[in-house]
């Protein structure tokens, strides 16, 4: 919802006073959202259903204190959670239909009213493991939240970052060679950053010195990245694949005192450092971002450059190591490719996360802590989908992978909220 105010065009200067009438604008996209959701997820139920208790394992991890077993009705809850999902989308209908706000936890409640619903259903006559679940999603969100954190510092400062995929194969790449040469995955680590600067630094050349599209020249890189790792790793890596291709891995370190909470603990604070260095990106980059003036120069550039440079910004250098250091935050998530998640690295690994992680930039709203939750979301799916074959239910595993797709489309589409991109994003400056 938002207020808008109309002035009164038959009146003039001379004449007083000046009426104001407050129009109240309100949207629709949430309601829908909620109700369509709601709808599918009940036909689901009554399509499949699956009679059985569902065992929600909490035990897991180094924690000293393991929670026992969950065991609920599996139809009974998907049901009641299905109750609860409609009760708050008809909140949401009254709050529009007398043009209030719905505060923002009616679709967190109702998401967790949804998931908790479809687990039960999934997990009927089975066990979820909810901590190794949780645990597995938060990982697999690295290399998203790291890529997505990079595409908004780029179209925050105007420049659109297409190349996200090359930017993390070429990242991963390089940690996998470094990492097995020196064998310290800190040294690959340092590898993935400047591989994701090297592509960033021909983005940048490409879209801010020679005013090329920039979705064309980061389509291009990505093509380019690809052919070029393909290459090497057949000449290179494939006859040095003990030597080259033997990349050392990070270790889970579990945090003390904080790794024994239960769940909650095992979940965050027994990952490996590359999960402890996204909860530090995300909180300076959203810190940075709002709260410094290198932020309010950055935005200020992808907003409004030639009100930036009246001001004495300059609009050229901002762009250029801006969108340099989004590239080496996006090649940070390379690195979970090939020292977490396997220990070497193989042709087209990222296969299209990139993509993804840009998607997650318009489904976060350009914003780096919501960003990162999109990250999460599209991790949790991942996960998801390997349970799911697990637990044997009649949803194709296929269908959870395309569940990143379908958020994206309806991210794209506006029923996430209202999604804007900053003013300049995507036009390049030319002064004068």
């Amino acid at each position: 919802m938002s207020d808008v105010t109309i002035h009164d065009p038959a009146t003039t200067p001379d004449e007083a006073p000046v009426e104001h009438r407050l129009v109240r604008v309100r949207s629709w996209k949430l309601p829908i959202t909620l109700v369509a959701a709601t709808i599918l997820l009940a036909l689901l139920f009554l399509a499949a259903s699956r009679p059985g208790d569902a065992v929600f394992r909490l035990a897991g991890g180094p924690s000293a204190i393991q929670l026992g077993d969950v065991t609920v009705p599996a139809m009974a809850s998907a049901w009641i959670s299905i109750v609860l999902m409609a009760a708050l989308a008809a909140w949401s209908i009254a709050r529009v239909a007398a043009y209030r706000r719905v505060t923002v936890w009616v679709p967190i409640a109702f998401a967790a009213f949804g998931v908790f619903g479809f687990l039960a259903w999934a997990g009927a006559g089975g066990m979820i493991p909810v901590v190794s679940l949780l645990a597995g999603a938060l990982s697999l969100s690295v290399p998203l939240v790291f890529g997505g954190l990079g595409g908004v510092i780029g179209e925050r400062v105007g420049v659109v970052n297409v190349a996200i995929e090359g930017q993390l194969l070429l990242g991963a790449f390089n940690a996998a060679i470094l990492s097995s040469v020196t064998n310290n995955p800190f040294v690959g680590l340092i590898g993935a950053l400047i591989g994701g600067v090297l592509v960033s630094l021909v983005l940048a050349v490409f879209a801010i010195k020679y005013l090329v599209e920039q979705v064309i020249i980061g389509v291009v890189l990505n093509v380019l990245v690809l052919g070029l790792t393909t290459f090497l790793y057949g000449i290179v890596l494939v006859p040095n694949e003990t030597v080259l291709n033997r990349a050392t891995t990070f270790d889970t370190w579990p945090i003390p005192v904080l790794s024994e909470i239960p769940v909650i603990g095992a979940v965050l604070f027994n990952q490996t450092f590359i999960v402890y260095l996204m909860y530090i990106a995300v909180a300076l980059v959203a810190w940075g971002l709002f709260r410094t003036r290198w932020g309010l120069r950055l935005r200020a550039v992808g907003e409004h450059p030639q009100a930036a440079d009246t001001v004495g910004i300059k609009v050229g250098p901002t762009r250029f190591w801006n969108v340099t250091l989004a590239g080496a935050v996006a090649g940070l998530g390379g690195a979970y490719f090939t020292l977490v998640s396997v220990p070497q690295f193989g042709e087209n690994m990222t296969n299209g996360l990139g993509f993804i992680a840009l998607a997650t930039v318009i489904f976060g709203q350009w914003d780096p802590l919501k960003t990162a939750l999109a990250g999460l979301l599209f991790g949790f799916a991942n996960q998801l989908q390997g349970l799911l074959v697990v637990l044997g239910t009649p949803i194709p595993s296929q269908f959870m992978l395309m569940l990143p797709y379908i958020v994206t489309i309806l991210a794209v589409a506006g029923f996430v909220g209202k999604s804007r991109a900053p003013a300049a994003s995507g036009k390049p400056y030319v002064k004068g």
